[in-house]
């Protein structure tokens, strides 16, 4: 797997050893990796070298889909890759329709989501869309 940019996660667990194995899977494959617990995004920074955004679709306060949601209206092209234990199908099918770039359930196949991560990174441009 070539290293790049970035890759920022923002997961919402009660349990923060998800987000630790989120983040030793992406230290493995060579990639940077950022971690927000608990809904805290505002302290995620996400900027121009951010080039994927892995999310769950519930997160105190700001939900995953409403990040999203929130990502696409400011101009903000970053390939997003949903994990969820509590998606239904559609819940699945509204991630993927405001162009979520895989959705995933809980639990997944860590190679699948390293290839997921890969296939994004390869097929977006991330930072804000021209004007």
């Amino acid at each position: 797997m070539r290293a790049g940019g970035p890759l920022r996660s923002a997961s919402s667990t009660t349990i923060p050893l998800f987000a630790d194995a989120l983040s030793r899977l992406m230290d493995s494959a060579g990639l940077a990796a950022e971690s927000c617990l608990r809904g805290r995004i505002p302290r995620l920074s996400i900027s121009s070298r951010t080039t994927c955004l892995i999310l769950d679709v519930r997160m105190p306060g700001m939900d995953g889909l409403e990040l999203q949601r929130h990502l696409v209206a400011s101009g903000w092209k970053v390939p997003i890759i949903f994990i969820s234990a509590h998606a239904d199908d559609g819940v699945r099918s509204r991630a993927l329709q405001a162009g979520a770039f895989q959705f995933f359930d809980k639990p997944f196949r860590s190679p699948e989501l390293l290839e997921a991560i890969e296939a994004a990174r390869a097929a977006c441009t991330p930072g804000p869309a021209d004007k």
